[in-house]
């Protein structure tokens, strides 16, 4: 351990919270940000987060403040828990408390809108530092908070930020591996969020393990040719950031995302989920995002698309399911086949069946 090592945890929802849990638990001084004094207050009281975790009691060595240079000050790794939607504006915030020898890793899931920006592109972008990196696996927080023996991945170009978070995280319950493919295990935790919407909306239809499996595995590919498009390594997505997160967010339902689905299926608006969930569910905000920019780089993703239509334009589900077995049979593994050389050979079985 380094002396004097103080880690801060940024954002106090359910994942920061069990985040800060396992830090503090491996006997490093921890600071958590919380918007709310009260909320401080009450944790640094009751050792605490009664709003997000309830039951799950928080080691002494916790402090919880709503100041963030209170919790920057002494921090040599931070890592930024905040939705996507807020993630840049904390940052800014936080900005004037930063020193450039920091580590700072990111274990938000989603994009930034203007601009289409993963959160480690606007770690960058803000900051300029050279230590930066991403968390991203399998990793529901209430199986974290119950010490549920867990693997994640550590993405970074930086063999610092790497180990420096294998070291702090790392125990007999939390495992961390590392990967130096920071677009992709991003790009796989913000992807995944799509599919686990369409996976409980299959589960909430009556779907059965057959179809649930071929949904899985279309959805990896699907994400994994919009990854690469956008420079990422298709390797990652073998990993846990990207087939092992996806199996996690599309199995269960402990994830908002699944849940979304799941209401969808049962013939609720996306108002009526978006208001009985309380929490952020990324994946819907994510679905519009990675349309649209699918749409403008031409990417094949007929799942995206198809949820899209329920999401945001009040199709059926039920209806839009059975329109995608209308899709083109294309190719398996597009890494293996590409798509482009299935559909050559279709139009020239076409052209000869029909001589």
């Amino acid at each position: 351990m380094t002396a004097g090592l103080t880690v801060a945890v940024i954002g106090g929802g359910s994942f920061g919270t069990a985040l800060t849990s396992i830090i503090a638990g491996n006997g490093y001084p921890t600071r958590l940000w919380v918007r709310n004094p009260q909320l401080a207050a009450e944790i640094n009281q009751k050792h605490c987060n009664s709003k997000y975790m309830p039951d799950l009691q928080l080691p002494a060595c916790v402090k919880a403040t709503s100041s963030l240079e209170e919790a920057l000050a002494e921090a040599e790794l931070v890592f930024l828990a905040i939705p996507s939607k807020g993630f840049a504006q904390v940052l800014e915030q936080a900005k004037p408390f930063l020193k450039p020898e920091q580590i700072l890793v990111s274990t938000t899931k989603g994009f930034e809108e203007k601009g289409f920006k993963l959160m480690s592109q606007l770690m960058a972008e803000i900051t300029g530092f050279q230590h930066l990196g991403v968390l991203s696996g399998p990793n529901l927080a209430s199986e974290l908070a119950q010490k549920q023996l867990t693997g994640t991945v550590i993405a970074s170009a930086d063999d610092l930020t790497r180990a420096r978070v294998q070291q702090v995280l790392g125990n007999d319950f939390f495992r961390v591996y590392a990967n130096t493919d920071i677009y992709g295990a991003e790009l796989g935790g913000a992807l995944k969020n799509i599919y686990a919407i369409a996976a409980g909306m299959a589960a909430s239809l009556g779907m059965g393990e057959n179809t649930r499996s071929m949904l899985m595995t279309r959805a990896l590919a699907e994400m994994s040719r919009f990854a690469v498009s956008l420079g990422a390594n298709p390797m990652t997505f073998l990993g846990l950031a990207g087939v092992g997160d996806l199996i996690v967010t599309c199995s269960s339902p402990l994830s908002r995302n699944y849940r979304v689905g799941q209401a969808l299926g049962e013939g609720k608006s996306l108002t009526e989920v978006v208001e009985s969930l309380g929490q952020v569910a990324e994946g819907v905000n994510t679905v519009r995002l990675v349309k649209a920019q699918a749409d403008a780089l031409g990417i094949y993703m007929p799942l995206v698309q198809a949820l899209y239509l329920v999401l945001f334009e009040n199709h059926n589900p039920r209806e839009v399911a059975g329109s995608m077995m209308g899709n083109e049979q294309s190719t398996d593994v597009e890494f293996v086949l590409p798509r482009d050389e299935v559909l050559k050979s279709a139009q020239k079985v076409t052209r000869i069946s029909t001589q």
